[in-house]
């Protein structure tokens, strides 16, 4: 589906542009010696040309077929292109669909999109497309503090589009101080508006909780300020911390669950558990796990063994990983609105 769509130089010098562009590598893409003794089915439904990157040498198996082939019939043209080279084999083609995608990182099948796809398990190289990498950052953001409050009221099941700010952080513990400051934040950022009844303050919004959300989302940041390793303490009690991470996006979605945990802890769990002698690690060991240490609060939600799906979300945006993207996507079904 591409190379009749384009020539040979072209195919390759497309394939040369994006790898160079999204990897910082100059590869290179030439003619394979052996394509013409390859049967005639697969000469017939690929140009294959040979690519040599990170010292690494494989084959592109061009897809010229005008007509979009079943994955199940790609997959096994690939695992037998691979057993007569002996090496590699990468499919390429000019698009391929979400579900496509998904169905050849599943099997494991190396491809590539010129411009737009790469997956190369066979060098640990697994990325997404150029076009769902996060956004710049604006210039603004909201402070932490800001951020929780707004998320305590979008998760509330039954939205309002007036509150009063004093009683949600009343609610997060936080000081007159951080209310005002927070109010101030978010009239400012066009979120809400500012109502006063006597000595009563109201937060009014004309927009629905899905829209404030993407409203606000180039404003908000992760709230992970940095991530340990932890090996608590052998005869220490394990606090009741909440799932984080990769381990909190396994239990929303089909994701499988990392081999180490994740727990996301605020400022007063940190304190204790340095007081108490947890020992940090430079890197994972038999019976650690993995610490994220939150700007604010992790227990937005009552009762619940993990973090929020929000907070969650935004503390695994800037994931790369097509998979974790994909699981985020499920992730969106448990938001409240």
């Amino acid at each position: 589906m591409l190379a009749k769509a384009a020539p040979e130089r072209a195919v390759d010098a497309a394939v040369h542009a994006y790898l160079h562009e999204i990897l910082g590598i100059a590869p290179r893409v030439r003619a394979w010696p052996a394509a013409g003794k390859l049967p005639y089915f697969l000469q017939d439904a690929f140009e294959v040309r040979e690519l040599k990157l990170l010292d690494r040498q494989m084959l592109l198996a061009i897809d010229k077929r005008p007509e979009r082939q079943g994955l199940a019939n790609v997959r096994g043209q690939m695992d037998k292109l691979r057993q007569l080279a002996g090496i590699p084999v990468v499919y390429v083609t000019g698009a391929l669909a979400s579900y496509e995608r998904k169905r050849l990182i599943e099997q494991k099948v190396p491809f590539l999109v010129p411009g737009n796809q790469l997956y190369l398990p066979d060098l640990g190289i697994d990325l997404r497309e150029y076009f769902r990498k996060p956004p710049a950052a604006p210039d603004t953001a909201l402070s932490p503090a800001t951020q929780a409050m707004l998320i305590a009221v979008l998760l509330r099941r039954s939205w309002r589009d007036q509150w009063q700010p004093a009683e949600v952080v009343g609610q997060l513990g936080y000081t007159p101080m951080t209310l005002s400051r927070a109010v101030k934040e978010l009239t400012a950022a066009g979120i809400a508006t500012l109502r006063t009844e006597g000595r009563v303050r109201w937060l009014l919004t004309e927009r629905t909780a899905a829209q404030t959300w993407e409203h606000a989302r180039p404003m908000l940041r992760s709230p992970v300020k940095r991530r340990v390793w932890i090996l608590p303490p052998p005869k220490s009690r394990p606090r009741p911390l909440r799932l984080a991470g990769l381990s909190a996006l396994a239990r929303f979605s089909m994701l499988t669950e990392p081999q180490w945990p994740t727990y996301a802890v605020g400022q007063a769990e940190w304190k204790a558990a340095t007081q108490a002698g947890f020992e940090t690690l430079p890197e994972p060991l038999p019976g650690a796990c993995e610490w994220e240490l939150w700007h604010y609060s992790p227990a937005l939600v009552p009762d619940s063994d993990t973090v929020d799906p929000l907070s969650l979300t935004l503390s695994l945006q800037g994931n790369q990983d097509e998979r974790v993207q994909l699981a985020l996507d499920e992730l969106k079904g448990r938001f409240p609105w």
